[in-house]
Order: C-alpha cells, then structure tokens, then sequence
C-alpha cells in the first residue's frame, strides 16, 4: 500500500494551513459567495462532466463508492468529491483515469489549484469548505473525465456543492436527525433541506428512507419540480437471497455478489447507487455490476484491519474494526452488523469511541447497550470540537454503558491486551463515533486511504 509522506503532502497542506488563518472553517448557509469566487474562476462549475450529486445524513459515502465502483467497472474515468477526509486533504479529489482507478489528486496539482482559488477570492468573506469547494470544481473542469460523483458536505439546499445546474441525477439517502442546530430538529424538515439538490426535470434517485415524513417531503418536492423519480421499495429494491444480493427495477433483476462492504445496509446503498448510474444515462449490464459488488472499496466503513500497527497492541486473535458513523441512526447500523457478526462467531465486543461536540453522543452509545462489554473514549486528535474523553465517558455511562476514558486508542488497545484473560475468545473492537477519529484510527495504523 502507497503511504503519502509528509514531504508529498507539505505544499498542499501548507496552502490549506493558510486558508484556515484568514477564513473560518464552518458553514454559512449561503451560496452567495461561492458563486462570486465562480464567476472570478470563469464559472468552472459549468464545464463539467455528467454530475452525480449525493446528498443524505447516512450512507451517502457508501452511495458515491458504489457509483465511483460501477462507473470504473464499465470502463468510464470518474472525478469524485467527499468530504469530510480521514488523513490527507487529497482524498477529497480523486481524478479519474480512463479504464482504470480513479488516483488521489498530485499535491503539486492541489496546491496550485488552492493558490488559485484563493488569489481569485483575493482576501473576500468565505469559508473554508466553500474554498475546498471551489478547489473541486476548478480540478474536475480541466481534466478530462466521462463522470463527477459530488457528495453534499452538509444539508443540501445552501451547501456549495448545489451551484450545479442540472446534474445527471440527484440522489438521496437515508435521512435522519443531525446536523439540527443547521437543517431543523425534525426529519421532515432535514428532508426539505436535503431535496434542495433536485433540479427541475432532472432525475431523481430516493434510496431508502427509514422515516416516511422524509420520504413523503422528497417524493413531492420531486413531483413538484417535475422530477422523473425512482424511490426505492417502489421503482427499484434489492434484498439478500441464498447467500446473494438480488437487485430488481422495471428493468429486470440481477442476481449479484454481496457487497464487499459488509453490513446488510449496504444492500438498499447498492441499489440507489445502481439505479442512480443508470438514470444518469451510463451503461450498468449484469457484468458490470458484479465487478462492482466485488471491488467497490470505502475506507472507515466497517473497514476491518488485515495489517497495520494497530493490531500489534491488541489482543492476539482480535477483530478490529473501523466505522466512522456518528449519529444515533449510524450507531443503530453498526450495532446491527455487530450483533451480525456475533451471530456467526461469539467474540466480546469492546469500544473505543471519539466523538466532537455537534452530535449525541449518548444517542449514539445507546444502540450498543446491550452488545457492548466495555468502551473506551479518547480525544480526537485536530478537532476544535473534539468532546473530552471524561465527558464522552458519561454519555456513554448515561446509555448504560460501563465506559472509562483513555489517552489515546493505542491506550486503549493496549488496556483490553491487559484485561485479556488466557484461554478467552479474542475480542472483536469497534474504533469509531466520528469520521475524524476514524481518520485518527487508519492514521495510527499506517494505512491511510489511497
């Protein structure tokens, strides 16, 4: 595996440093300014390959690597955006190559993207994010590729990704409570905020929504903008059969591989993001699909680590697994494919959780009440926002959790090799709570995306 170094990473990161001296990293829900800095950049947003634009609370990562996976299956070169990275600002840009991977941006082609951005927004009021944005759309415009896959940062309707004017398909996934303090404390209204990504007449894609005040504001806000509309459980569906994923629209059905991305979740992301390729206008056979099932790849998505330093201060024989889910519904998914797994092979489960101070974190514990023998909390490393270890431990102990703080997850690992006791079956531990702390996790293992 390809580790960036610090030395390929120095410019960029330099550039990116300097940015968050002069503008705020938060959100301000505007698309005033970016669309200022555009226009001073020739309005590069316009010169795109078809766009596939992804927007939800949960499962809008999966989603972009499924489409990033069917696309490259077919032979098509794809740019992909995602936000938040988990090491190294470069993953946020994959440029596309023509029958091949898609690669991480060159650190020489970011940090010239980035001195540009900020000399055309010579100084002006903006945001980091929207900066990043603008960084996005410069890179995708000038290279040639069939594709753009762009993951909404947050919300939807003022997120700057939305200056798309008619995208190829808009995609929703699962919509849950986050993000109030910006996009509203009930899920009807997260879902108007969301649907702000449909463009009149242009496709749209409705994955699963477990919430029916959701789906019911995405379906008629697409009606209402005159939206052909594919919803999922009504136009397309896939579900688990011997042993397979059985995917089913008007088209036909597709009896495929499971996932290589574990967790029964995984089946209703696959399906939105197969129908979302095909309503943006790609070619998706059988064999294309199964190519994609088997190598579509996500790190921090219930990623288990085959190598790295990590597993040398577990105990011998550990599962360690990484997810980056952060809300009470993501802490439901992952709770589901750990009881998922103790179902096939009975392993303690320990927890080693970070979280920042936006989200609920004992909402988020509580799906673990019952599966979990003990967690761990530790501080994520480069977060303004990160939440105390002492503090995350109460909410944990709050969900009826035992939990304890640790000074870091190499800690905690080492804590569990204490309590091992011989002749015990091995413990399956889940590294997670947030995106940025399982950044933390993959840095410390030395496996950083690539």
């Amino acid at each position: 595996m390809t580790i960036m170094n610090e030395a390929a990473v120095s410019e960029a990161e330099k550039e990116i440093e300097h940015l968050m001296t002069l503008h705020p990293k938060g959100f301000d829900m505007s698309l005033d300014r970016i669309t200022r800095l555009l226009e001073v950049l020739g309005n590069p947003h316009l010169k795109l390959p078809p766009v596939i634009h992804i927007a939800g609370t949960n499962g809008k990562g999966s989603a972009t690597a499924f489409c990033r996976a069917l696309l490259e299956a077919g032979g098509y070169s794809v740019h992909v955006d995602t936000s938040p990275h988990l090491v190294n600002w470069h993953e946020r840009y994959r440029i596309g190559v023509k029958g091949g991977r898609g690669q991480l941006v060159s650190d020489a082609d970011l940090a010239d993207a980035l001195r540009r951005v900020g000399k055309a927004n010579a100084g002006q009021q903006i945001t980091v994010f929207e900066i990043l944005t603008a960084v996005s759309f410069l890179l995708f415009s000038e290279k040639p590729a069939d594709a753009v896959i762009l993951e909404v940062g947050m919300g939807g309707r003022f997120d700057s990704t939305n200056v798309v004017p008619n995208p190829a398909v808009s995609v929703i996934m699962p919509i849950a409570l986050d993000h109030q303090a910006y996009l509203g404390d009930r899920v009807e209204l997260i879902a108007a905020e969301k649907a702000g990504i449909m463009k009149r007449g242009r496709p749209v894609v409705v994955g699963y929504q477990e919430f029916e005040a959701a789906r019911d504001v995405l379906v008629s806000t697409a009606e209402r903008l005159g939206c052909p509309a594919s919803v999922y459980g009504q136009d397309f569906t896939a579900h688990e059969e011997f042993g397979r994923l059985v995917y089913q629209d008007e088209f036909g059905l597709a009896d495929l591989p499971l996932p290589k991305l574990p967790g029964r979740h995984q089946y209703a992301n696959a399906a939105a993001a197969i129908r979302a390729v095909k309503a943006a206008g790609f070619t998706v056979t059988d064999a294309i699909m199964e190519k994609a099932m088997t190598t579509v790849e996500w790190p921090a998505r219930l990623q288990k680590l085959t190598e790295g330093d990590l597993l040398r201060h577990a105990p011998e024989g550990s599962e360690i697994w990484i997810d980056g889910g952060h809300n009470p519904s993501g802490g439901e998914v992952i709770a589901e494919a750990m009881v998922a797994f103790e179902e096939r092979q009975p392993r303690p489960l320990y927890i080693i959780a970070g979280m920042i101070n936006t989200k609920d974190p004992v909402g988020y514990f509580r799906a673990f009440t019952d599966i979990a023998e003990h967690v761990f909390t530790a501080r994520i490393r480069g977060s303004d926002a990160a939440l105390d270890p002492v503090v995350l431990a109460h909410s944990a102990y709050d969900a009826g959790l035992v939990a304890e703080p640790a000074g870091s997850i190499v800690e905690a690992l080492q804590e569990i090799t204490r309590r091992q006791v011989p002749g015990s079956p091995p413990p399956r531990i889940l590294i997670g709570g947030s995106l940025y702390f399982a950044g933390n996790a993959l840095a410390d293992n030395g496996t950083p995306p690539t």
